[in-house]
Formats: structure tokens, sequence, C-alpha cells
């Protein structure tokens, strides 16, 4: 899926690395930058690809098998032993594969991780049904913070050493904002421009809406301890609705353009150019 760059649109979503300059040279174009990488990268580029923000194939494979050999092992088999080394195997093979291939092996260590972390819970305390409890978790977490950075907050001081202390700005402070932000030479900038950090709320939430459906969906089925259908519906779950949020987040960020920093040398409320601010 590649829709055509719609003409001034700008601002896209981000990418996994920055892309700002170096102080007082030109840096590379953060859109440009974005090209060729998955994630959310994908996203901040002019066009969007579904498969580029996965992972491509392969991506995909690393994510999803080691579940669906967890789940097709331990119905087949009824022995949860056999189902957790199965998908520690099929996760380790994907670590080696891309050592071998001198490819970047980091998603797949990190799945490896995730997957030994899983195993170490189910095997703990014995429940098939938990192998799908870290997951669970992470949803609750990533919600929780979600929703919380979108409020209105005071602005509050923190300690800083030597008796003195650094102010921060009043919220929202959305995650997206401050990650997308980050990524491209925005930084900051976005908390003057109210239709940046308007757009930077929406998005937000989008993936709120993702972390509380997949609760809604497979608490439950935790409960009833239904693995075969837990295991299935976190994979249904897991890249079709991150595709689908990563491609609304693309929709409506690019529609509106990146705030930029004051000519005069200030940068919005919070910014790098003025970061102590400090009071006694």
């Amino acid at each position: 899926m590649r829709p055509a760059t719609p003409p001034g649109g700008a601002g896209d979503p981000a990418d996994e690395h920055a892309a700002d300059a170096a102080a007082g040279a030109p840096g590379p174009d953060p859109v440009s930058a974005a090209q060729g990488r998955s994630g959310l990268a994908a996203a901040l580029g002019p066009d969007f690809s579904v498969s580029q923000a996965l992972g491509g194939p392969r991506g995909v494979a690393e994510a999803a098998l080691p579940s669906l050999v967890f789940v097709v092992v331990v119905s087949l088999a009824q022995d949860l032993r056999t189902a957790v080394y199965s998908a520690l195997g099929a996760a380790a093979l994907f670590a080696v594969l891309r050592l071998v291939t001198r490819s970047s092996p980091s998603q797949a260590l990190s799945g490896l991780l995730g997957v030994a972390v899983c195993a170490l819970i189910a095997s703990r305390t014995g429940e098939a049904r938990d192998f799908f409890a870290m997951g669970l978790l992470v949803n609750v977490v990533y919600a929780a913070v979600y929703v919380v950075s979108t409020l209105r907050t005071p602005a509050f001081s923190l300690p800083r050493g030597g008796g003195r202390r650094v102010r921060v700005p009043q919220g929202p402070w959305p995650v997206l904002g401050l990650v997308l932000g980050l990524l491209t030479e925005e930084r900051l900038a976005w908390k003057d421009d109210a239709r940046r950090l308007r757009v930077y709320v929406q998005v937000t939430w989008v993936w709120v809406a993702v972390f509380v459906l997949r609760l809604l969906v497979q608490g439950p089925l935790y409960l009833a301890d239904q693995v075969a259908a837990l295991g299935t519906a976190r994979l249904v779950m897991g890249f079709p609705l991150f595709g689908a949020a990563a491609y609304l987040t693309w929709v409506l960020v690019r529609r509106v353009p990146l705030a930029q920093h004051h000519d005069d040398g200030r940068t919005a409320p919070g910014a790098t150019a003025d970061p102590e601010r400090l009071e006694s």
C-alpha cells in the first residue's frame, strides 16, 4: 500500500534513529533518512509501506513464529515443557540465521529475549496461558503511560543537584510527540505549535486504542484459560493492528507541517536551547 503523497504533506511520523543536525551544521533530511526502515520509521517517508512497517516477511516470521510454535505444540502434545523448548528453539534459530547471514541481529535477539522471559514465567507457574502474561502486562503499562502523557498537567520542577532545580513546562506531553519530535528536526518545538501538539495527542490515542483493544479481547481469553484462542488472538492482533495504527499515524501526522524553531534562537517550552530554566 503506497498512497501518493498529497501536495504540501510534511512532518511524517518517526523512525528509530534521529536525523538531528550537528550543532551549527546542516543535518540529513529526516524524511529521507527514514527510507528503508521498519516500524514507525516506515511512516516517516513520503510513502507508506505496510510491509516495510512490519519489518518485511522475515521480521513478521521472527516475531510471530515462536508464539505460533508454542500454541501448536502445547495443543497437540499437551506438554508445557516441550512447547516452551520448541518456542525457544524457533526464536534461537532466527537469531542464529541473522548471525550467519551477517545481518543485524537486534530484532531476532530481542525476540529471543522476549520468548525466554515468557517461557520462564510459564515454566515457573506451570500454566501454559502464562506464556502470554507478559504481553498482556506490557499492553497495560503502555496504555496507562500513553493516556497519562496526553493529560494536561501543571508545570513542575525537579532537583538537578547543587541546590538547583530544572523546570518542566506544563503538559500534555504525548508519547508520540516526544518520540517523533526527537527523531526529526522538531525536537520539542511542537510544544509551541497548537496544530502539531493536537495531532500528536490524537495519534497517541490511536495507539492507546490498539493496546486497549488487545486487552479487551485477550484478557477474557487469558482468564478463561483458552490458550489456543489466546495465542491466535495475539497473532491476529499483533502485526495487523500495528500496521493499521502505523498507517493511521502516517495519515494524520503528515497533514500538519513540522513545527519550526523560532528564528530568534528561542525554542519551544522545554526545548534544548534553554534546558535548565533553573529556579532556586
